[in-house]
């Protein structure tokens, strides 16, 4: 038996065979369109390594790199018809996201060398493929935008959530994001579904790129930021709002809070203020509430 409390107490004995049949009706109904999310996060994971895994050496490798294609496409629509019923479509949406993969593969080259360039602790560019975790998000970001940019629901986000999982940033798949984006650290980052940000562009840890207002009558404008060519932003600055542009080849400092556009070539940061503490006495003590 299966005891199922309601609100104000009430008790409601249901066996578990009208449980499951419920829950099977339920679910049946309002999730009739659901990828699975095990399957997803294969996928994305396989993906990765069919890009940027060594083949050097290993016997048969074109071959087993052809199969290994084929098989990703598989997966892949396994995943659509989960989600779009028309076999012609799910085909043709694959044959889309495949023929698209040899740009995504360039842009993600880019983006890997522009770490690599970027960061003076990145020794060679395998590094950065296999131990930066802000290059695999932006892997995944790359790979789920052309999804959501095919007009496939969910699955993105599907991805997104997998890569924010593993680590720590978190890039909505329908944000804009130009070639040679390097992000370094990670942990902690935001950008939101309407940013746009164009080329060249260097992100530190803990920065947002979110919105002023998160009503959802707002929900079909512009409500992120717009960060424009070769700017850098350090670490937990946090940038809101559709309107607020940020001009190209500007510098956003540490910790700063920007809900309005700054032009281009600017530098913004807090200023710090340093007191040094003398032998005389305070002049009456210092009470801490915690």
């Amino acid at each position: 038996m299966i005891d199922v409390r309601k609100k104000g107490g009430n008790k409601i004995i249901m066996t578990e065979t009208v449980f499951i049949q419920t829950l099977f009706q339920r679910n049946g109904k309002q999730f009739s369109r659901f990828p699975n999310k095990q399957l997803a996060e294969k996928f994305a994971g396989e993906l990765f390594h069919f890009l940027f895994g060594s083949y050097e050496g290993k016997k048969d490798a074109e071959e087993k790199l052809q199969l290994q294609y084929e098989g990703l496409k598989n997966a892949l629509s396994s995943l659509l018809s989960e989600l779009v019923k028309e076999e012609t479509v799910v085909e043709r949406h694959a044959d889309n996201f495949f023929e698209a993969l040899p740009s995504i593969y360039e842009q993600l080259l880019l983006d890997a060398d522009a770490i690599l360039k970027f960061d003076p602790a990145a020794q060679t560019l395998e590094e950065v493929l296999l131990a930066y975790p802000g290059f695999y998000a932006t892997a995944v970001y790359r790979m789920a935008h052309q999804l959501h940019s095919q007009g496939i629901k969910t699955l993105p986000r599907l991805l997104s959530e997998y890569a924010h999982s593993k680590t720590g940033i978190d890039i909505h798949p329908a944000a804009q994001i130009g070639s040679a984006f390097a992000i370094d650290h990670g942990t902690g980052i935001v950008i939101g579904e309407t940013t746009i940000i164009g080329d060249h562009v260097k992100i530190y840890q803990g920065v947002t790129l979110g919105a002023l207002n998160v009503s959802k009558s707002n929900a079909a404008i512009k409500r992120h930021p717009t960060i424009e060519d070769g700017v850098v932003i350090y670490s937990g600055a946090t940038i809101l709002g559709g309107d607020t542009v940020i001009g190209g080849g500007s510098i956003i400092g540490g910790n700063v809070w920007l809900t309005h556009s700054v032009p281009s070539n600017s530098v913004v940061y807090h200023k710090s203020e340093i007191k040094i503490k003398d032998k005389n006495p305070f002049p009456e003590p210092l009470n801490f509430i915690i």
